[in-house]
């Protein structure tokens, strides 16, 4: 089956529910229109179609690693290099390092496009746009001199390198050791796991930024230093020099993404790789959050892109595939799975909980752009508080579900999801670990409710959900069929008020209660602002149906899918108040020698 670009929906849900028209017209962003968008929008369709959909399955038979070097999955090299050539990783990349600076908005819908049609191949262009946010806030001119224009050319790839065998989220427990040379390099000791795109045969250098700590640092996440660690040293003039001491020891045997080489990154085991230092020393750990809070946006983005490609696959089966006669029909003969209420009702719940991930993410890009470049300080101040709140609900909803939806990909399927020839199988192995890198689920869940609620005694989740009330309020006016999703909507955020309510009460006196069910209330979240983003998608499908040449089909779709989202997902949100309220003793009663 083919992956064909939701082109539709995508610019539905940019010029209606992401304000791109505004959005272009923000400070830096003054050549970007709808006009030049849609033109950026179809030519990434014609790619994401014909040159990295056709290779996603070579991708997952693997990469071959031999002598440090790691030889990438057939097809990949060659991808990559068009993919560079075209210009698609510097679509966001700044102007003045030989980027486009196109808004994070148009980048996202470009970027939902390679998650779909590649997720493996996706993520070096990912990973390398992180690291030059990382190098071009913080590292010295002659560094940026030095590496972001071919990173931003797409010449040079880029990595983030936290984890260690001993330290995995607590990247208080990093070991990797820096020493100063005396000459402005450091030399770099140690071991780093689960590099994504640490190793491979797709670009002349590999630009690794590595988190070590200095001998006389201050213990913990206070003493860690940012380093670029090149794969080749790079020369005065700009040239390639020497191989450094960094070599990619092996590669993970991984449950999906199998086209992506997962790095097992040594440094120095030949004396030192040679690392420079980006900003000043100890402070590392905070510039890389820079790059992480960018990651976790895209991650958000992947599950959702999964989800998009897994969801196309089952519906091209539920067409072909002929089982059985129609309940409720006089012909005899088998009719298509499609036909059948429980698939109809898979296809629907995974339909509409993408629509609203693609909104909700969206949204966040708009808010991105807007706290990047709005000319008021006070909307740049109440757009990052809105991202940062955003953000991690995006990541872990959106990953979370990707789990849900990918695995009902392969029940459409039935016993012919779960054999590999058939492909639902792929897509549910690779959205697993959108749930768990750049943060897993239960980290976004705690950043959620600490950093982004109780922080900030829930300001900006208090206005949030005072915009979705707003919305709900205008659904009086929209007709008899969205009176259900008023009614669900409303009772909805009624309910996560309560819940932000029990956040704020007990964080700061009995913190492990309300942290036993912030899952729970992450994933609340998510569905309550989807189905705030579901809200505006029909308020908006149902004035565009009252102008001439509407399509029809298209905006009836959009009312019919936030009315079931209305019926059946909304309704999730009364269990999981249950559980964040009344759950949390339970969850911490059990001794741990009883488990």
């Amino acid at each position: 089956m083919t992956y064909q670009v939701p082109l539709k929906d995508i610019r539905f849900v940019l010029s209606e529910l992401a304000e791109l028209p505004a959005v272009c017209t923000l400070p830096g962003y003054e050549d970007c229109n709808v006009e030049l968008v849609d033109a950026i929008l179809d030519e990434a369709a014609k790619f994401a179609e014909g040159v990295l959909a056709p290779i996603n399955r070579n991708g997952d038979k693997g990469n071959t690693w031999k002598d440090y070097q790691v030889t990438t999955a057939e097809g990949f090299a060659d991808a990559y290099h068009q993919f560079r050539d075209s210009g698609w990783v510097g679509l966001r990349a700044p102007q003045d390092v030989g980027g486009q600076g196109l808004p994070a908005l148009v980048a996202m819908a470009t970027e939902e496009m390679w998650c779909s049609a590649n997720l493996s191949f996706s993520l070096a262009p990912l990973l390398t746009l992180g690291a030059i946010e990382a190098i071009h806030h913080h590292a010295s001119e002659d560094l940026k001199a030095t590496y972001l224009p071919r990173m931003a050319s797409g010449e040079w790839t880029g990595t983030m390198n936290l984890t260690e065998p001993n330290a995995g989220s607590d990247l208080a427990q990093v070991r990797t050791k820096a020493v100063d040379n005396g000459d402005g390099t450091y030399s770099i000791t140690g071991q780093k796991i689960f590099i994504t795109w640490g190793e491979h045969d797709m670009a002349d250098n590999i630009v690794h930024l590595v988190l070590a700590r200095l001998p006389d640092a201050p213990a913990g996440v206070k003493g860690i230093s940012l380093f670029i660690v090149p794969k080749y040293l790079v020369n005065a003039d700009g040239t390639l020099g020497a191989r450094n001491d960094a070599r990619c020891v092996s590669i993970e045997h991984k449950l999906g993404i199998h086209g992506s080489p997962t790095a097992v990154m040594s440094f120095g085991d030949q004396g030192g790789a040679i690392g420079y230092l980006v900003g000043e020393l100890n402070k590392g750990l905070g510039y890389m959050f820079t790059m992480m809070n960018h990651a976790r946006l895209g991650v958000g983005v992947e599950g959702m892109a999964i989800s998009e490609r897994a969801y196309q696959h089952a519906v091209a089966y539920a067409r072909d595939r002929v089982q059985s006669r129609e309940l409720g029909s006089s012909n005899p003969a088998s009719a298509a799975i499609i036909k059948h209420p429980d698939v109809r009702r898979m296809l629907m719940t995974m339909r509409a909980q993408i629509e609203a991930q693609r909104a909700l993410a969206y949204y966040t890009a708009t808010a991105l752009d807007r706290a990047a470049t709005h000319p008021h300080p006070e909307e740049k101040a109440r757009n990052q508080a809105l991202v940062n709140f955003l953000i991690p609900i995006v990541k872990g909803w959106n990953t979370e579900q990707a789990n849900e939806i990918t695995s009902l990909g392969v029940q459409v399927h039935g016993g012919m999801g779960f054999i590999e020839e058939t492909g639902a199988a792929q897509y549910y192995r690779d959205a697993r670990i959108t749930a768990i890198y750049e943060g897993t689920t239960g980290i976004q869940a705690l950043d959620l409710i600490g950093r982004k609620l109780a922080s900030e005694n829930g300001a900006t989740a208090r206005a949030v959900l005072a915009e979705v009330k707003a919305v709900a309020a205008r659904l009086a006016d929209a007709g008899p069929e969205l009176q259900a999703f008023q009614a669900a909507l409303n009772i909805a955020v009624d309910q996560a008020s309560s819940c932000v309510d029990f956040v704020l009460a007990h964080f700061a006196s009995n913190p492990r209660l309300p942290a036993a069910g912030s899952v729970p209330f992450l994933k609340l979240m998510g569905i309550v602002l989807g189905g705030w983003q579901m809200a505006r998608a029909a308020l908006a499908a149902q004035a565009k149906l009252a102008e001439d040449g509407a399509d029809v089909d298209f905006l009836t779709a959009k009312l019919i899918t936030a009315r079931f989202y209305g019926e059946h997902l909304l309704p999730q949100v009364s269990g999981l108040t249950v559980a964040i309220l009344h759950g949390g003793e339970s969850v911490l009663a059990l001794g741990e020698a009883a488990f």
